[in-house]
């Protein structure tokens, strides 16, 4: 069986210092405006954020939303230049000489991952840090997160971390009615 790529995000362990949104920047040299990797509050926005309830009840929750490398990809199947494309792995990625801005990936994505770059005129996103990856290191976002609420390795792997807390908690995807069958899980 091939390699599956992916994440599954503890948000429990998550305590939304948006670690990652910062050294993923840095990492890829991600233009100003723009996040890979996304750190979302319980009204679903990136705003600095406040507890919700009533004190002493109050509770702050946060939701780490990378691009989901779903199987079923909307972004790649809309490319009209090929720029969205996805690895064997699974992985999918954008190749910035062939993307023309059209904006029609960001348009089919559901979860938000696609950002347009207005610095550059393409369009942006998560490749879980595939320069780091493919030399055998783990994606920067994961490499920073001070709660360890990230694990990446292979969905297909019986031996690795992801697949096996894939197959012990009960996990769930965002956006299950869109059927793009997402890489990233969270529990």
């Amino acid at each position: 069986m091939s390699k599956r790529m992916g994440f599954v995000i503890n948000t429990k362990r998550c305590i939304g210092c948006r670690t990652c949104t910062v050294a993923c920047k840095m990492e890829n040299n991600v233009s100003l405006g723009v996040s890979r990797i996304r750190v979302l509050n319980a009204k679903n926005t990136m705003v600095f954020d406040k507890p919700v309830g009533k004190y002493p009840y109050t509770n702050e929750s946060w939701v780490t939303v990378p691009c989901q490398h779903c199987k079923n990809a909307p972004c790649v199947k809309v490319c009209p230049t090929g720029a969205s494309q996805k690895r064997e792995d699974g992985v999918v990625f954008i190749d910035k000489d062939k993307c023309i801005g059209c904006r029609y990936c960001v348009w089919s994505c559901p979860y938000g991952a696609r950002q347009f770059d207005e610095e550059n005129k393409v369009v942006d996103k998560c490749t879980m840090c595939m320069h780091r990856t493919d030399e055998g290191k783990i994606p920067m976002c994961v490499n920073v997160c001070m709660g360890r609420a990230i694990t990446y390795g292979d969905l297909n792997d019986p031996t690795s971390e992801v697949y096996q807390l894939v197959h012990s908690k009960p996990v769930r995807i965002l956006k299950p009615e869109q059927g793009t069958e997402p890489s990233v899980f969270y529990f």
